[in-house]
């Protein structure tokens, strides 16, 4: 049976595990991840795991019902801030400017902020309620989920390269000319 992303993230966070407890080295956590990450059936996954003794196996979705992402009770909320986090300090910076020119001129000008605030206010609401009705906090989430899992990896890169170099395995890495 195909596994789903799931399944392969499930699999990288018990190599992780491993790797934490001291049950695999970086060289063969690396390897095991690369191929767990390639990895396209329950059976390639399951081996990556056989030999650990503390491994928990690829959680196996039933046919036809996908994997559930993961519950984060906040994820509605950090989006609507997101969303909204520029319209709040912007408005009220306009609005004191209004004040305070209105001040120095002595009485209240035109409420000249209500175009900067109506106009862009009435664009959020909109992006808001699609947005929501869309699920577009899951799918914020997700991509930014994504986005940290790459710098991971990355982060996880350099370590074993950084590793491999200190064990002789592999040459220092040549400093990169800085342009003029």
């Amino acid at each position: 049976m195909r596994a789903a992303d799931a399944d392969r993230q499930t699999v990288a966070d018990a190599l992780k595990s491993a790797l934490d407890e001291g049950r695999l080295d970086l060289h063969e956590y690396d390897e095991r991840l690369q191929q767990a990450y390639a990895a396209k059936t329950y059976g390639e996954l399951d081996t990556l795991l056989d030999d650990l003794p503390t491994a928990v196996p690829a959680q196996r979705v039933a046919a036809g019902v996908p994997a559930a992402p993961p519950v984060r009770d906040d994820v509605t909320r950090r989006w609507l801030l997101h969303v909204w986090s520029s319209y709040v300090p912007t408005v009220a910076i306009t609005m004191v400017i209004w004040v305070i020119s209105s001040l120095a001129a002595g009485d209240p000008l035109y409420f000249w902020p209500i175009w900067v605030a109506g106009p862009w206010g009435l664009v959020l609401i909109w992006q808001t309620v699609a947005g929501l009705s869309q699920g577009e906090p899951r799918k914020w989430q997700t991509k930014l989920d994504k986005a940290e899992q790459k710098k991971q990896l990355k982060r996880q890169r350099k370590a074993l390269e950084a590793e491999a170099i200190a064990r002789g395995e592999l040459p220092p890495a040549k400093p990169k000319k800085k342009s003029a």
